[in-house]
């Protein structure tokens, strides 16, 4: 081969390398912009679903309503607890104070059966017995007081209907002059405190003559 067809082919195989370089990255080039599409597509999709799934403002402003009453309503029930709460408390305490000095008093009340029965053994005209019973009357009339004073109240039912709430019968006993189920004799008086039974009344209860009309040989409880 001549210089000259040398010199003529190497300027040929310049172009023919660039061009074998230009088609090998060409490949590469159409999967960067396929890939930069997807990205594209990708990122619109997104965008349209946040956009669909974005509440409205009407939306938003109903669930916040509803929040706000249940809320609402929550506060409202717990300060009705809390009001409910108190309201026992107070009950509680109260009927504490009441009925606080309900052993105390059935432990006092032997003391003031027994000054009745010293009072009613100390009667009569001796005058020997006469400063004994002034005083036997004096001391239980300052224990009655003290028990008045505490809302300590004597059940004294002689001649009453009998009550099962208040009395307790010890017997019954036929007699003709009153009504059947009447406390004819109190063998032991009774005491309330604020209104709540300490102790019953221990009673003698009439009833009917066998054979009479509507007789019946039982106390009536619900009398």
């Amino acid at each position: 081969m001549s210089d000259k067809e040398q010199q003529s082919g190497k300027p040929e195989e310049q172009p023919r390398a660039d061009e074998a370089q230009a088609a090998e990255q060409q490949p590469e080039a159409r999967a960067e912009d396929t890939q930069a599409a997807a990205a594209r597509e990708q990122e619109g999709s997104e965008a349209g679903s946040s956009d669909a799934d974005d509440p409205s403002p009407e939306d938003e402003i109903a669930r916040l309503q509803e929040e706000l009453e249940q809320a609402r309503d929550s506060a409202l029930r717990a300060q009705a607890e809390a009001q409910n709460a108190k309201r026992r408390a107070e009950q509680d305490v109260e009927r504490a104070r009441k009925y606080a000095l309900e052993r105390f008093a059935g432990e006092l009340l032997p003391v003031v059966d027994n000054l009745e029965r010293a009072l009613e053994s100390a009667s009569g005209d001796e005058e020997v017995v006469k400063p004994i019973a002034e005083g036997v009357e004096l001391t239980l009339k300052s224990f009655q007081n003290a028990l008045q004073k505490y809302h300590i109240e004597a059940v004294d039912p002689q001649g009453e209907p009998f009550d099962p709430q208040l009395h307790q019968a010890m017997s019954q006993v036929e007699n003709p002059d009153v009504e059947p189920n009447t406390v004819i004799a109190v063998m032991q008086k009774g005491y309330t405190l604020n209104g709540r039974l300490v102790r019953p009344a221990m009673v003698m209860v009439s009833k009917q003559a066998p054979g009479a009309p509507g007789a019946s040989g039982s106390i009536d409880e619900h009398a």
